[in-house]
């Protein structure tokens, strides 16, 4: 299973979108500095780190790979192009060629489900800032990002769309939609038919898989495009092909810096996160544990949301970054509030049976 599409895609976008995510007003000049670090992040050697290149690795070197490099004395080396298959057979056959990895919490669990594929996280070094929920034992959440409702501004005479009721009733704001599907290998929204169906958001899971395709059921005529790349939903907000669609949060920044009037309806998105996981075997361990730490800290945390409009896991983060930056942060309280935690543990032990489920249902 590939959960890296969202965070692949970010260097895809089309030339008329492609707007940089660090905004001038927030250049890197501007960017909180992290003077020191503890005595036991320092060392040598290097670090391999498999990131999802594009636009995300270019703000992590500026965020936090450079920073690491000086502060620590160890090198980082960056490979574009993370993936939980590849980890896969780098430890099956011991050519271990990353020391750590950017993935989901879902592609991590769902890898040691079938065996030992990653090292535990030594969570003394990292800071009592992170909270508890971005915490596993085979790797730590060190980025936020949110599924939403997206919609055009100019679509419904003023309107605007504030619910999963509101985007399933087609007649209060009438148009064509797009909802992820299972193209890429990802897991489809069945949290936004839920509560589209009534669902109260801190009662989701379990999912009721029946009921979540009968609320699809409603809407079904009503979608144009099941999408599976973050670049898709923001083409066709610009072409006008639908008035609403879910999108990945960062995506929605190139979007308006490209002049198209379209908002995110923050309220009842899902929140979910990226994580960091060092592969069994992985030759600069202790390296990757350490830059682990770093990368976590407050300042590294905050330096990464001033550069791409995802969120810190880090509560201390939220003093560096201006009040004008949270408005686009799903870790920002005033919108975390309002968004629904995903649950990767829910996916895991039930995807098997609810994919297969949910195609067998959109191709009926």
């Amino acid at each position: 299973m590939r959960k890296s599409s969202r965070r692949a895609a970010l260097g895809l976008l089309g030339a008329g979108l492609a707007a940089p995510f660090i905004r001038p007003s927030f250049a890197q000049a501007a960017w909180p500095e992290q003077t020191s670090v503890p005595d036991i992040l320092k060392g040598t050697g290097e670090v391999r780190i498999a990131t999802f290149g594009g636009t995300m690795q270019e703000t992590q070197t500026k965020a936090y790979f450079e920073p690491f490099e000086k502060a620590t004395g160890i090198k980082v080396r960056a490979f574009p192009g993370s993936d939980p298959t590849k980890i896969k057979a780098m430890v099956e056959t011991g050519n271990v060629e990353w020391d750590m990895a950017q993935l989901s919490r879902g592609s991590i669990m769902n890898l040691q489900k079938m065996g030992d594929y990653f090292e535990k996280i030594d969570y003394s070094l990292v800071d009592d800032g992170v909270g508890k929920e971005y915490r596993f034992e085979y790797g730590l959440e060190m980025l936020v990002w949110a599924q939403v409702l997206a919609y055009r501004t100019d679509a419904f005479k003023g309107a605007a769309p504030a619910s999963w009721a509101d985007f399933w009733d087609t007649r209060k704001f009438p148009g064509e939609r797009a909802m992820y599907g299972t193209g890429s290998g990802g897991w489809p929204e069945m949290e936004f038919a839920l509560m589209a169906a009534g669902v109260p958001p801190d009662q989701l899971y379990p999912l009721d898989v029946d009921k979540a395709l009968a609320s699809y059921g409603k809407i079904k005529k009503d979608v144009v495009k099941w999408w599976d790349t973050g670049a898709v939903p923001i083409q066709l907000l610009t072409d006008r092909e639908v008035t609403m669609t879910t999108v990945w949060n960062g995506r929605m920044a190139a979007l308006q810096a490209a002049g198209v009037p379209a908002q995110i309806s923050w309220n009842q998105g899902l929140l979910k996160r990226d994580a960091w996981g060092i592969p069994k075997g992985a030759k600069n361990k202790a390296n990757a544990l350490k830059f682990v730490a770093y990368s976590t800290m407050a300042i590294p945390q905050a330096r990464i949301a001033l550069g791409i409009p995802y969120g810190s896991v880090n509560v201390e983060s939220n003093k560096y970054i201006p009040p004008e930056r949270q408005t686009v942060l799903p870790s920002s309280p005033d919108i975390k509030k309002n968004l629904v935690n995903y649950n990767y543990d829910w996916w895991i032990a039930n995807r098997e049976v609810v994919i297969p489920k949910f195609n067998k249902w959109l191709l009926s």
